[in-house]
């Protein structure tokens, strides 16, 4: 087992590469189910979540290339299995993205029931309505979801509350579907729209991906694909506080500022100095910063998996900010480790409450999901001494190599054998 151990007080300075978006290299994986043959991906970042998906299609029976210099080779000419056992769900929620392509391809899959996570419950009951819509049949027994289907019909589908993995698994559904498909208040993440590019770049019709009507005309078959993935927009997130929080001087390349327009705003809010340079953002921090006040909320709000790390910013803000948790009931975990640090933080609820600024001291933490492990990291760039970070395979679920990065702008980061 592994730990960060950070020795805070660095200015971060340099450049620095945005990898490829998780969020939306793990439904572009699950769509190779949908045709037979060899897909490539280029731009795929080197994750624990990105190698769960690859086990998960080779126990599918895909054949699957290890990540190497961000290219993926996937081969489903030989798929004969359908079932996602929990073993892998379990540690993985987006492995409940192959149920729509199986179905839809093979008439038929079986997949654990993801349950809730750390973050909060995250029920999979729009995914089931959709295709129970499109004419599967959907059995649940001994914590799996079995589907049936000898063709999926296309469908009016009105989700009850905008759920991206929803959107992603019943538009990879409706591809293969006989007929025309509407889903109604879709989720409109920059990761959905890239899954709607790649399935028609197969074959697929698929319009109005990344706004709240889409609408999928069934095709008979799919072809395999070659696709470079987006740039990750939590993890350029993540990048331009770390450069704010630092009063450092960095260009975030490889990121597109239309994906973080909430997030730049905010930081602007504060006295950060952000503008578009090239292909990327320069962020210069300040002496000082102004407090803002934030709820997240779907696309193009301000997103919940950046709320965690905008909170370690605003202990260096004068004054009260005031963050609203409105997507997940249980994402303020990483609280206790801030306030551990010395962080001054009330939790009420869904609302934490920040004043600053506060010095934070290095001390041990441990992540309790991948965005809190991003968060105790910031934390630990500005804290006074050394921060011990535990339970690091959080972190590796999502960023590809961000204590690399770090440290290449001048942060004093390494890894180290660790306890838990």
């Amino acid at each position: 087992m592994q730990k960060i151990v950070i020795r805070g007080g660095a200015r971060l300075a340099g450049e620095v590469r945005v990898s490829g978006s998780k969020n939306a290299a793990l439904p572009i994986l699950a769509s190779s189910l949908l045709a037979s043959g060899k897909s490539i991906y280029r731009n795929v970042p080197a994750l624990g979540d990105v190698r769960t998906m690859g086990r998960l299609l080779g126990r599918l029976g895909a054949g699957f290339s290890e990540v190497t210099k961000g290219i993926a080779h996937v081969d489903t000419a030989s798929v004969s299995e359908f079932e996602a056992p929990y073993d892998l769900v379990k540690t993985m929620r987006a492995s409940v993205l192959v149920l729509g392509p199986l179905v839809a391809r093979h008439g038929r899959a079986r997949v654990s029931l993801p349950g809730g996570c750390a973050i909060g419950a995250r029920p999979i009951d729009q995914h089931l309505k959709g295709l129970a819509a499109m004419g599967a049949r959907i059995d649940l027994e001994n914590g799996y979801v079995n589907a049936r289907a000898r063709r999926l019909r296309g469908a009016t589908i009105v989700f009850d509350m905008v759920t991206v993995t929803g959107t992603e698994n019943l538009m990879m559904a409706a591809a293969l579907a006989r007929g025309r498909t509407t889903l109604e208040n879709a989720a409109r993440e920059p990761e959905v729209e890239e899954l709607g590019r790649v399935l028609n770049k197969m074959g697929a019709k698929v319009r109005g991906a990344g706004t709240s009507l889409v609408t999928v005309e069934g095709v008979e078959e799919l072809q395999p694909v070659e696709h470079a993935i987006i740039p990750d927009r939590i993890e350029a997130g993540t990048l331009l506080v770390a450069a704010a929080i630092t009063r450092g001087d960095v260009l975030v390349r490889d990121c597109l500022p239309e994906h973080l327009e909430a997030v730049i705003a905010k930081l602007r809010a504060t006295g950060a100095e952000v503008r578009a340079e090239g292909d990327g953002i320069r962020v210069r921090g300040k002496s000082e910063f102004k407090p803002a006040d934030i709820a997240t909320q779907p696309f193009p709000g301000f997103p919940t998996d950046m709320q965690a790390q905008f909170m370690v910013l605003m202990t260096r803000a004068r004054g009260q900010s005031v963050l609203a948790e409105t997507i997940f009931e249980n994402r303020y975990m990483h609280v206790p480790e801030l306030q551990r640090m010395g962080a001054d933080i009330v939790v009420d609820g869904r609302t934490a409450v920040v004043r600053g600024p506060t010095k934070l001291t290095g001390a041990t933490v441990m992540a309790t999901d991948l965005r809190a492990s991003a968060c105790l990291v910031l934390a630990g760039l500005i804290a006074e001494g050394k921060t011990d970070i535990l339970r690091i395979y959080h972190l590796d679920r999502g960023y590809d190599r961000l204590d690399k990065k770090l440290r290449a702008l001048g942060a004093d980061v390494r890894r180290a054998r660790g306890s838990l």
